[in-house]
């Protein structure tokens, strides 16, 4: 059971995002029942600044009510700073690629950008919506809040928006054609 908390704590810590019971019992190999149970032996051990919380089916660890001050206070000292060029090459490719896979930017990029979009996220630059051809995947876009700060009513004000998003398309092109080739 003890190996089982800690392989759980471990997948939530590194989701950052609320999950299914039943798709953490899928990536933790164990049973939904075994999982409930431990889930319910974490989250009597978390009395401090981390709890477990839920909604509905989904579980994810977050920080306490009480710690919500000094962490609202540096998420603002965060958000203010100036974005990396990492944060802004990821950004520019979802503002001409939208919307766009994560696999893609990182085809794009030529490295894992999980956590800059993730970061991205946490700004409000960019949104997670799904991907109505797979559900198991998820799609970023740019939100409102970003279209709004560049004073543009959407994408296809960009500059240069037209012949940007051909070379892309391009370029992301031969990523699907590589994915296929390997699929066969």
């Amino acid at each position: 059971m003890e190996n089982n908390e800690k392989i759980i704590e471990a997948i939530l810590f590194w989701k950052n995002e609320p999950i299914s019971v039943e798709k953490l019992a899928s990536m933790a190999k164990i049973d939904v029942q075994t999982t409930e149970s431990v889930l319910k032996n974490i989250e009597s051990k978390l009395d401090g600044g981390i709890i477990l919380m839920r909604n509905g089916d989904k579980v994810a660890l977050r920080t306490s009510p009480e710690s919500s001050e000094i962490i609202e206070k540096l998420q603002k000292e965060e958000l203010s700073k100036e974005l990396s060029k990492a944060a802004l090459e990821t950004l520019t490719i979802v503002l001409y690629k939208s919307p766009v896979r994560r696999s893609t930017v990182d085809y794009i990029r030529g490295v894992n950008s999980q956590f800059i979009i993730r970061h991205l996220e946490a700004r409000g630059l960019i949104e997670k919506i799904d991907d109505p051809k797979d559900q198991r995947v998820n799609l970023y876009k740019p939100t409102f809040e970003l279209l709004s700060y560049l004073g543009i009513k959407n994408e296809i004000e960009l500059p240069e928006f037209d012949a940007l998003r051909e070379k892309v398309e391009v370029f992301a092109g031969e990523e699907l054609k590589e994915n296929e080739e390997t699929q066969l």
